[in-house]
């Protein structure tokens, strides 16, 4: 009894990883490709926290899930179209770019959540029906491994697929080629007389896109209602996780599912009922991903032209 006790909480400890492992994919996915254009983002935050909002009011107003996701994907591109002519076209300072989209997010939400449901408190929350589980046929019956992979969101399998098709793209065409020579030497691709500044605005929106999704899945798959503030940090955590995983798609995939393991770790103990203070086990994952960033200082070398504004009438 005590062997299946145990193999039932790793079962759902390792599930747990993958699907709190999805929406912090999805905006580190989406930052990947942005500074792999030597533009920094730092509106994930935001984003998400916006593309959480749209989602969420536009399924509980239509019934249609898919419609809330699509909404805030459209969301979270506008965002980005927003970060990108600050950054891009005004060559605003992009820390301060991003920093003022979040507090915008933060604030606009908590606005447009209030306008659109007055008289609503703590306790009586709006909410709606999420995402069911789907279970791959033959792949889901494998013991262990199929519970763990292969019985997800729909959203959760779209973002472990996005890993692979960044990773393609990035390496193997030559947009991808094109994006990373950007973020190394700009004038290169300008001197080909290849646009940087439409290239860029392309990797900003589709990493805003991408923090939209990653929003969607906290309220359309996760928690089926929206709370000011929903996305927790996650949009920084992703941040963190583009520098741990070395701008690589594949290391990013590895320390979104170290987050994610730490977070259903905590959570499980939370559930068993460990006497800590709960302050403290909600603060654990985001306190050893600064441990291992830490540990990483040193070995990351992000683009060299990463955070610097490009101007053309600088070509000699």
């Amino acid at each position: 009894m005590d062997s299946l006790l145990q193999a039932t909480f790793i079962v759902g400890l390792l599930a747990g990883m993958v699907r709190i492992a999805a929406p912090i994919l999805f905006g580190a996915l989406g930052e990947l490709v942005v500074e792999r254009a030597g533009v920094l983002n730092l509106s994930i935050e935001g984003t998400m926290l916006m593309g959480a909002f749209v989602g969420f009011l536009i399924t509980y107003q239509s019934g249609e899930l898919w419609y809330g996701v699509l909404g805030a994907m459209v969301a979270g591109g506008i965002l980005g179209l927003l970060m990108a002519f600050l950054a891009c076209t005004l060559k605003v300072d992009q820390v301060v770019s991003g920093l003022a989209i979040n507090l915008l997010s933060s604030g606009l939400t908590f606005y447009l959540f209030r306008l659109a449901f007055k008289n609503v408190g703590s306790q009586n929350l709006p909410s709606i029906s999420t995402f069911d589980v789907v279970k791959i046929p033959l792949l889901g019956d494998i013991p262990f491994v199929g519970e763990i992979l292969f019985s997800q969101h729909i959203l959760t399998y779209v973002a472990l697929i996005l890993v692979p098709s960044i990773s393609f793209i990035l390496y193997r065409t030559k947009f991808g080629l094109e994006l990373r020579s950007i973020g190394e030497n700009p004038r290169a691709i300008d001197m080909r007389g290849l646009s940087v500044t439409r290239r860029q605005y392309l990797a900003v929106v589709f990493g805003g896109v991408m923090s939209g999704l990653g929003g969607s899945f906290l309220t359309l798959a996760s928690a089926g209602l929206f709370v000011p503030e929903i996305s927790g940090g996650r949009g920084w955590i992703a941040l963190a996780i583009v520098i741990f995983g070395n701008w690589r798609p594949s290391l990013i995939l590895l320390g979104a599912l170290f987050f994610g393991l730490i977070d259903s770790f905590q959570l499980s103990l939370q559930a068993v009922g460990v006497k800590m203070p709960y302050q403290l086990l909600l603060a654990m994952p985001y306190i050893l991903t600064i441990v291992a960033l830490v540990l990483n200082r040193g070995r990351s070398q992000g683009p060299l032209a990463l955070g610097r504004p490009y101007y053309r009438e600088e070509r000699t």
